[in-house]
């Protein structure tokens, strides 16, 4: 499980190392499953053997890759109590791109592991030769000196346990099936890398902002995240620290500042980007709106005293809409 968390922090910090490494780690934890657990069971479950080993995995590294999301709980966190704003078709909107961007990157293990099992060829195998179709069986028996045999013995041939199937018949029809496999596979992984091109050319075409600017917000990104990890932990030692020291010495606890529950919620919300107010993230948008109304107290107090004051203009940016987790 810390293995995997960690891939997949890598594949927030370089995107397109990160998925080729989560496609890479799943691949050879594909093979490593398909030689040392699968075996198929040449009776009648054979489709349902073969589907679970192809589909189950994969739904189990889909759901794995939520889990291990920050974003996933950072969407969901406090979503039941703010039902008002479920109704707002904005909020909704912003929620859908988000949803998109998790499983975006949820779905890399589970395409490869379907991808990497089609190539290998045993689960297809074994699930078509349990499907008990009449017009497979036909397809797959056509122009065999032992048609009948070949069709009524079909799910016997992955394990080559049936002698009235001649052994050239037998390899001819799995050499078929994986030949299929591996079409099915090849197809999976274009489809993959042109819907991943597809998306990723309209949503470059359709940013309001430069590629370095983009590259720039990213960087600036993965570093707060780091950081609020490391200033969350530490202010959260030195609240446990003087509750713990005030405890035992029976004395007043020492003042210590630390962030309300709207404040919280304010940093913790979906950010959108606005091209009116060039602020990276919710925390960027709390600390520069802070320091503006601190700003403007401090300009009215100077105005009631009549006292001229200078204070400069908070920093004007350019910016665009778009979500940013």
């Amino acid at each position: 499980m810390d293995k995997f968390k960690t891939v997949l922090n890598i594949a927030n910090k370089q995107t397109n190392l990160g998925f080729g490494l989560v496609a890479l780690l799943t691949a050879g934890g594909e093979q490593i499953f398909s030689s040392a657990v699968f075996k198929c069971p040449c009776n009648e479950m054979n489709f349902l053997y073969g589907m679970v080993f192809l589909l189950v995995p994969a739904l189990a590294l889909l759901l794995l890759g939520y889990i291990l999301s920050k974003k996933t709980w950072k969407l969901l966190t406090g979503l039941c109590q703010r039902r008002a704003e479920l109704c707002r078709w904005k909020t909704l909107v912003a929620a859908g791109v988000a949803l998109f961007q998790i499983s975006t990157t949820a779905l890399v293990a589970p395409s490869s592991w379907i991808a990497v099992a089609l190539l290998n060829g045993e689960y297809f195998q074994c699930l078509m030769t349990g499907t008990n179709a009449s017009v497979l069986n036909s397809h797959l028996c056509a122009d065999k000196s032992s048609q009948a045999h070949c069709e009524m013995y079909l799910y016997r041939l992955p394990c080559g346990t049936d002698g009235r199937v001649p052994q050239a018949d037998r390899d001819n029809v799995l050499i078929k099936l994986r030949a299929e496999s591996q079409i099915l596979g090849w197809l999976l992984i274009a489809f993959i890398m042109l819907s991943n091109l597809m998306v990723t050319c309209l949503a470059r075409c359709a940013s309001p902002i430069s590629y370095l600017q983009l590259k720039f917000w990213r960087a600036y990104a993965q570093e707060e995240n780091d950081l609020i990890n490391s200033y969350t932990a530490k202010h959260a030692k030195q609240l446990a620290e003087r509750n713990l020291k005030s405890f035992f010495n029976q004395t007043p606890p020492e003042p210590l500042t630390t962030p309300s529950n709207k404040d919280w919620e304010k940093i913790s919300s979906l950010y959108k980007f606005s091209t009116r107010d060039q602020y990276y993230s919710t925390l960027h948008r709390y600390v520069e709106n802070c320091q503006e109304t601190d700003s403007r107290m401090m300009r009215m107090t100077s105005a009631s005293s009549g006292e001229a004051t200078n204070t400069p203009a908070v920093l004007d940016f350019v910016d665009d809409a778009r979500i940013a987790l």
